[in-house]
């Protein structure tokens, strides 16, 4: 009767971990889908509320910014303060944010409830991706559900474009931020049954100086790749800005060196894995956010597609991006993270080059389809692989730590990409208008230069994922240097 017992609580224990990441899931693609969400509504949004273009780009900036800005932060406190605990306070930010941003009457409340959005988002990814990490042992049950955790960051990138233009055009752009709203309120009722409650006993100090001078550093390093477009890289004012930015960098590295608690313990990076994981999320980041955005501006702009259509177009990424997302899932743990990440990044590379020939009167099938396959592959065969080898080897006292640093990589990495590409299109436009709109050849040009750019990007994190990522690391079990306090369910 005993084991009998023993069998059946073990089977429900086993079930409920699988439920515990299904939720984890849902919630983690309601925030990566908000990244992309927003790129198909953007021309809508630019008519609605008056965005001049040049600040248009900071409506997906201003999320990203501070969604990888506070991260670590958001890593830390759910390591000292509970992470299911801190998962509830995130969705709470996160939900009420949305409500306010599809309510939003101007640029500047816009602006701000993307930065609460943004926020909120930092909170739940990390005491999300904590809870995973803990709650599964590592070897391949872990690998499964990063595998599951990778899938659906890849396919949240592009389902976000998928569903934006679909809710663009049936409703109005305000429905991308409503349509959070009861994801957010499910997931806030049925996360105290499904979570358990855990903390790192060992950190007590929370490092807000850290958070404030690295989100400042960042913050003003985007904004004066901005205002380069504007005024021209050797300029007083971009050089100013990028002068403030790299003081307020240097600063933060000195305060984390001498903090006894930092944000960022810079020792996490001397396992190489973990920091080729890292290099090639922040290169990812770079390359995929601003060529949706690229991409979504092509299609509307050159190609004439309604938000509906350029929605539907991404059909193609968005499908492959799933199959290839679950063929990761299985290779990582018969050949090894190492030879599908190199594979995934070798792909983004191949379909940003494919995009560069993109044309004024170029078509679907000529255009875009082929390229769409290619960053599907790439997609599908980087999430997964960099999800894995981003946790090599960290102990569970530090999750928070090394999953706030892998999604601070991939943030900030999209941040600066949306706004340094962003800025390398309009300089070939700006010389190029007529009655205040640019020429189609001149935004052609723009974008294929834009992508050019993005796929010399994505080779670094090719030659990151070769030179970085070890097998031993990545087989290797972590070793435990401090105490882990569960806290039992409620």
């Amino acid at each position: 009767m005993t084991s009998q017992k023993q069998a059946t609580e073990a089977v429900s224990s086993n079930r409920g971990k699988w439920l515990a990441l299904a939720l984890l899931c849902v919630v983690q693609f309601m925030v990566v889908l908000d990244i992309a969400i927003v790129n198909v509504a953007l021309p809508s949004i630019k008519s609605d509320l008056g965005f001049s273009q040049a600040d248009l780009q900071w409506v997906i900036s201003a999320y990203a910014l501070v969604f990888g800005g506070f991260l670590l932060l958001g890593g830390r406190a759910a390591d000292m303060l509970g992470r299911r605990r801190l998962f509830l306070v995130g969705v709470v930010v996160f939900t009420v944010a949305s409500l306010l941003a599809g309510l939003a009457w101007s640029e500047a409340s816009l602006i701000s409830a993307r930065v609460l959005q943004g926020l909120g988002a930092a909170i739940i990814t990390p005491a999300a991706l904590s809870i995973l990490s803990t709650t599964f042992t590592e070897g391949r049950e872990r690998n499964i559900a990063l595998g599951a955790w990778g899938a659906v960051g890849g396919f949240g990138a592009v389902a976000g474009v998928l569903l934006g233009g679909v809710l663009t055009d049936a409703l109005s752009w305000e429905w991308i931020f409503f349509v959070n709203v009861p994801v957010g309120m499910v997931g806030f009722v049925l996360a105290p049954f499904l979570l358990k409650e855990s903390r790192d006993a060992a950190t007590e100090k929370f490092d807000l100086p850290g958070a404030v001078l690295v989100t400042a550093g960042l913050s003003s390093l985007v904004y004066a790749i901005t205002q380069a477009g504007r005024h021209g890289w050797l300029s007083v004012e971009t050089l100013g800005v990028i002068a403030a930015s790299v003081v307020l960098l240097l600063a933060f590295v000195g305060w984390e060196l001498r903090h006894d608690e930092p944000l960022m313990r810079f020792g996490i990076l001397r396992t190489r894995t973990v920091s080729g994981a890292n290099v090639a999320g922040f290169i990812m980041g770079t390359a995929l956010f601003s060529m949706f955005l690229m991409l979504t501006l092509y299609m509307q702009q050159v190609l004439g597609y309604s938000p509906m259509k350029t929605g539907v177009a991404y059909l193609a990424v968005a499908g492959t991006a799933i199959v290839w997302s679950a063929v990761a899932g299985q290779l990582v743990t018969r050949v090894g993270v190492k030879p599908v990440l190199v594979v995934g990044m070798a792909m983004l590379t191949a379909g940003l080059l494919y995009f560069t020939q993109v044309s004024v009167d170029g078509s679907y099938v000529a255009d875009l389809l082929p390229g769409f396959l290619i960053i599907g592959v790439g997609i599908g065969f980087s999430f997964v692989p960099i999800s894995i080898a981003a946790l090599a080897g960290i102990q569970p006292a530090e999750a928070g730590l090394a999953s706030g640093l892998i999604n601070t990589s991939q943030q900030i990495g999209g941040a600066l990409g949306i706004a340094a590409l962003s800025t390398i299109a309009t300089s070939q436009t700006k010389d190029s208008v007529v009655t205040g709109v640019a020429l189609p050849s001149a935004l052609v040009d723009g974008f294929s230069s834009a992508f050019l750019v993005g796929a010399i990007f994505a080779a670094f994190g090719l030659v990151a994922a070769l030179t970085l990522v070890r097998r031993d690391e990545l087989d290797g079990e972590p070793v435990p240097t401090l105490v882990e306090e569960p806290i039992l369910a409620a």
